[in-house]
């Protein structure tokens, strides 16, 4: 009896019910009505259902469960019941693209994503509602479909975003585990997003649209909302490929092969770098997102704008004095008359504002600019990391390092405030390079002097 289900199956992935019905902790038939009684229970409740078809699915069900007795396994979506947008036709039935003129509309053939998904033992327990002929005319109204505005399960006063709402609403709610929808400009994408679930846009032509509404002819797509990414790539493996009936189909497969994935560690990730000659405007970008990550030293002063992960690197900083200079060590330079030089908004100029006692600070644009002021005598000193001043003292003849350090600083990968996901992902990452001796093996290589490990968080 469908009172045998517990509720956590009707949240779970599709991999964890294939491999109880695989298993015979449960019979499809079972699980099929428990669906079936939760989408026509909940269902109106929030808009969703457009179509109950029980009585299709029950007898899909109760096929299926004769073919996992002989143990004829067809795949992942065998035994899954879901739910389809109601634009795409199932024979026999109604298909009303949400809309009142189309509302007894019957069309004499099936989808073919539809017929795949059933030839793999898949069980289409309803049509999900939508708006109206797939927000084409009337996107901007969220009542503007057949069965009332699409309501967010996670909030009924908030909406389930379209067209694809009822496909949204019905994964989030546990109504069917996985759902179809279609997308011709973020028809799958917004439910997905506004509705906590994952949404698979898939490329076009890559999946058939025969007997699907067609709204844009060049880019309309079928594709998924489910509640994992792994979900969609179970979905994307059954209804993409080539279909004769779909002119624009690209004749191409999409195979999911977990098991044959690369570790992580094997992966290389690309990124666009993007190099500012001023702090000022790095800062200023951290507030409009125009970056994602960066590679800054980290000071209390920048913790309003910016989240930092743990350090990687210790940093000395020292001075670079111009030729001819008698300033011999870090305490020689705080001396009255003495004029001292950093970028503005550095962190060594920060700490400047905070330790000077006695010398002159004269701030530049830029780190390129502060060097132009001691090349052109117009500053005596130069705070910034040793590295960077050793290369530096190498372009002016005469020009020093001192020996001695005036502070040292940490430097971190920081983010712009605001995206705690990304922060954890980074300080695991950042951990990890740290552990493995990445960033020790990453020091050395370059010869850096004035510059260490930082130890590992406490």
């Amino acid at each position: 009896m469908a009172a045998s289900i517990p509720d956590d199956i009707f949240f779970a992935s599709i991999t964890e019910i294939n491999q109880k019905l695989k298993a015979r902790e449960l019979s499809v038939v079972e699980l099929t009505k428990a669906f079936c009684d939760r989408l026509e229970r909940l269902g109106p409740g929030y808009n969703a259902l457009a179509l109950s078809t029980r009585k299709h699915a029950l007898k899909a069900a109760k096929d299926v469960d004769g073919d996992l007795k002989r143990e004829r396994f067809r795949g992942s979506v065998q035994g899954i019941p879901f739910g389809a947008k109601d634009l795409l036709t199932f024979a026999q039935h109604p298909t009303t693209w949400g809309a009142k003129p189309y509302a007894g509309q019957i069309f004499p053939y099936t989808a073919t994503v539809l017929q795949k998904l059933g030839k793999l033992g898949g069980i289409l327990t309803g049509k999900l509602a939508m708006v109206e002929l797939a927000g084409g005319p009337s996107y901007r109204y969220a009542s503007a479909s057949l069965t009332g505005p699409g309501l967010n399960p996670w909030d009924r006063t908030r909406w389930s975003g379209g067209s694809s709402s009822g496909s949204g609403i019905a994964v989030a709610a546990g109504l069917v585990t996985y759902a179809l929808g279609s997308e011709t400009s973020g028809s799958i994408l917004t439910p997905a997003a506004f509705c906590g679930v994952t949404g698979l846009r898939p490329t076009y032509g890559l999946v058939s649209r025969h007997g699907a509404m067609s709204l844009s002819w060049t880019l309309d797509k079928v594709g998924a909302l489910c509640r994992t990414a792994e979900d969609c790539g179970h979905v994307l493996h059954a209804i993409a490929g080539a279909d004769a009936e779909d002119p624009a189909s690209a004749g191409k497969s999409f195979y999911y092969a977990p098991q044959f994935t690369r570790e992580m560690k094997q992966l290389r990730v690309g990124f666009a770098p993007i190099e500012y000659t001023t702090i000022a405007r790095l800062m200023d970008d951290a507030k409009t997102g125009a970056w994602d990550v960066a590679v800054l030293a980290i000071d209390p002063a920048r913790r309003a704008v910016i989240d930092y992960a743990p350090p990687y690197v210790v940093v000395d900083i020292t001075y670079l004095v111009r030729p001819g200079s008698p300033i011999a060590s870090v305490a020689e330079a705080d001396r009255p008359g003495v004029r001292v030089t950093a970028a503005r908004g550095a962190a060594t100029a920060l700490m400047l504002q905070r330790t000077l006692k006695n010398a002159q600070l004269t701030p530049a644009d830029s780190e390129p600019a502060a060097f132009e002021l001691i090349r052109e005598g117009k500053a005596d000193a130069y705070a910034q990391n040793r590295f960077m001043l050793l290369g530096l003292a190498d372009r002016l003849p005469g020009a020093r390092v001192l020996d001695d350090r005036l502070d040292v600083v940490q430097l971190a990968l920081a983010l712009p405030k605001g995206r705690p996901t990304a922060l954890a992902y980074v300080t695991t990452w950042m951990a990890q390079a740290r552990r493995s001796g990445l960033v020790q093996r990453a020091i050395d290589a370059a010869g850096l002097r004035g510059v260490q490990a930082a130890p590992a968080a406490r």
